[in-house]
């Protein structure tokens, strides 16, 4: 066991030498889950809303609508370890957030060559937006990961066939091989960045809003503000759309996550994902993998019926 895991960390290290700016650490949803927290859509909507006006302000390359896109990306994303928008939340007092230690986090306890990422860099922060607990690395995702979903949607004109590299970063470098996990969440956030670039120029794709801006007269309008509200739901959330393990790890996550048991009992609406038929048909071609049995409405009825079977015995 341990030569297989060695031979893991070791591939995990490599990819993250060479590929860790795309995803440089793991967050948390469950730990400390029911500490209150502020809602921050206000103040992310600012700052978009602030770098979309500034493009269309001095845009000078006419009706370009992938410079556009990429105008936008250089305010608040950025070729570097964290993307612009996302460094400045995780820094600004404006943005509450919930820090998590990764010796208080469910990859607490596991050997290294399990957890890997979270083991080197630690756990990222949660943020609230939309009323959705969220990894403060679905920024990120959103404009980085986004942008290149909707480059190769130009070029494929299939949001299907765009999701299918999406899926191979999660199944490869930027996923399992270097954390132990497929997020699913992060597939959600991907395809919602890949939606925000189009509803920049395109009618309905945020229900039946108009474009955010519109070519006139030789220059870009501003006609409604973004919201990360048309984006953000409870898929985002880690410890709603769970993240898929490993073999090596999935055990290890399970036993783990029964310690949160009191919480969930303490608060189960906070688990709860009211529209989960609609989110299953938005995304239902980007390839998530079903790990309803991890979280804790499961988990922690089967760990009861469990001990009521156990104390039953003589």
């Amino acid at each position: 066991m341990w030569v297989i895991g060695s031979r893991n960390l070791a591939a995990g290290l490599i990819a993250l030498l060479l590929l860790a700016p795309a995803r440089a650490y793991e967050t948390d949803q469950f730990t400390h889950r029911l500490t209150p927290i502020s809602d921050s859509t206000a103040v992310l909507n600012a700052k978009v809303n602030a770098a979309i006006s500034r493009v269309a302000e001095r845009f000078r390359w006419g009706h370009d609508e992938v410079k556009f896109c990429y105008e936008v990306y250089q305010i608040v994303g950025g070729r570097h370890w964290v993307d612009k928008l996302e460094r400045w939340a995780m820094k600004s007092p404006e943005v509450e957030k919930i820090s998590i230690t990764r010796r208080q986090s469910i990859y607490w306890g596991h050997p290294p060559w399990a957890t890997r990422v979270a083991f080197i860099f630690g756990i990222g922060a949660t943020i609230k937006v939309n009323g959705v607990h969220i990894g403060s690395d679905k920024i990120g995702h959103f404009f980085s990961q986004g942008l290149k979903y909707y480059r190769r949607f130009l070029r494929s004109g299939s949001e299907s066939k765009a999701a299918g590299q999406s899926r191979y970063t999660e199944r490869a470098l930027f996923g399992k091989l270097t954390t132990g996990s497929y997020s699913n969440a992060d597939l959600v956030a991907n395809y919602e960045g890949h939606r925000f670039y189009r509803s920049l120029f395109e009618d309905g794709i945020t229900g039946d809003k108009p474009a955010i801006v519109r070519w006139e007269e030789g220059r870009w309008i501003v006609q409604r503000p973004f919201d990360w509200a048309d984006y953000v739901n409870e898929y985002w959330d880690e410890a709603l759309n769970i993240n898929h393990y490993d073999r090596v790890l999935r055990p290890r996550i399970a036993e783990r996550l029964t310690e949160y048991c009191d919480d969930y009992r303490a608060a189960p609406e906070a688990y709860r994902i009211d529209n989960e038929a609609a989110l299953q048909r938005r995304y239902a071609h980007l390839g998530l993998r079903d790990t309803t049995d991890l979280r804790l409405d499961r988990l922690c009825k089967s760990r009861m019926a469990g001990k009521a079977v156990g104390d039953q015995d003589p």
